[in-house]
Parts: C-alpha cells; sequence; structure tokens
C-alpha cells in the first residue's frame, strides 16, 4: 500500500493531490463544513432568533457561518496545512487572509457556474459533487502559488540564484 501512495504521489499533474498537504486541506475543508453548520445553527437557532424575517435570519446567519468558517479554515491552513512555509512569509496577515478569501469566492463561483453547467448533462447531485472536487482543486492550487506562497518563494528562490 506504502508503495502505490508514493507511485501515486509520483505522477504528473494529479501526485500532488496524494501528497499530505493536499490530503491536510481536505481535512481542514471538511471541518469548515462542521464549522459552517455549527455556525448556521446556532445563528439560525440562537442569535438572530428574534429577527422574524425568515429570508433575512437565513442571511445572517450564513453571512456569519461563511465568515467563521472562512476564518477557521484560513486559520487552520496557515498554521497546518502550509506552517512549513512561515518563514517565508512577508505579506502582513491580513493582505494573505484577503488573498485566501479571494481564492475562496472564486472557487465558490467555479463551483456554482461548474454546477449549471453540468447539471445539463448529470443529476444536479452528481453534477454538484464533481464541481466541488474541481473547485477544491482550484482554491488548492490558488493557495499553495498565491496565499501561501509557493510562488513567491519560487521567485525567491530564482532571485537568489540569479544573484549569485
Amino acid at each position: 500500500m506504502q508503495q502505490l501512495i508514493q507511485t501515486l504521489q509520483n505522477l504528473p499533474v494529479i501526485g500532488a493531490f496524494f501528497r499530505p498537504r493536499f490530503i491536510k486541506f481536505g481535512i481542514v475543508g471538511a471541518s469548515g463544513v462542521v464549522v459552517n453548520l455549527a455556525v448556521l445553527y446556532i445563528g439560525q437557532e440562537m442569535l438572530f432568533n428574534e429577527v422574524s424575517q425568515q429570508t433575512l435570519r437565513l442571511n445572517l446567519s450564513l453571512a456569519l457561518a461563511i465568515f467563521v468558517a472562512t476564518m477557521s479554515n484560513f486559520f487552520w491552513n496557515r498554521r497546518w496545512t502550509w506552517h512549513d512555509r512561515k518563514e517565508h512569509r512577508t505579506v502582513p496577515i491580513i493582505v494573505q487572509f484577503g488573498q485566501y478569501a479571494v481564492a475562496c469566492w472564486v472557487g465558490i463561483a467555479v463551483q456554482f457556474g461548474l454546477t449549471n453547467l453540468f447539471a445539463l448533462f448529470l443529476h444536479y447531485l452528481l453534477a454538484n459533487l464533481f464541481a466541488v472536487v474541481i473547485a477544491s482543486v482550484f482554491n488548492f492550487v490558488a493557495n499553495d502559488f498565491w496565499t501561501f506562497g509557493r510562488f513567491k518563494i519560487n521567485r525567491a528562490a530564482r532571485q537568489a540564484n540569479d544573484r549569485e
């Protein structure tokens, strides 16, 4: 089994999705779903239960749930998934969070668009599953290269090599 995993990790293009960083990213994402659902429930049933208009209550709860889950995912991805890159951080944390949030929102747009496209040919749940997988890959790549600095690290290394 270990040899199969190592073989999969060494494959071009898809190998990265069998490496520990992508698996950690998936675990953080799954925990974000739990946080999102918990905060949505707390918002609906406790925090905003005095709001009589159901749509407004739901939207307030959703906004809070999405914000808290995004903050949680950013924290855990920064602390655990990409912890080894902290010495290369030159971007202020608020800017880095902004990059993370933009990547998340673009990923949501990708998921939304692809779900609608795939639903023309597949059952909507299967269409959404494929869209979630593709959007997750996009989010991982965007965060790996942009938010948490692989692009910046590689560029800095090339510049250092050029100076030598």
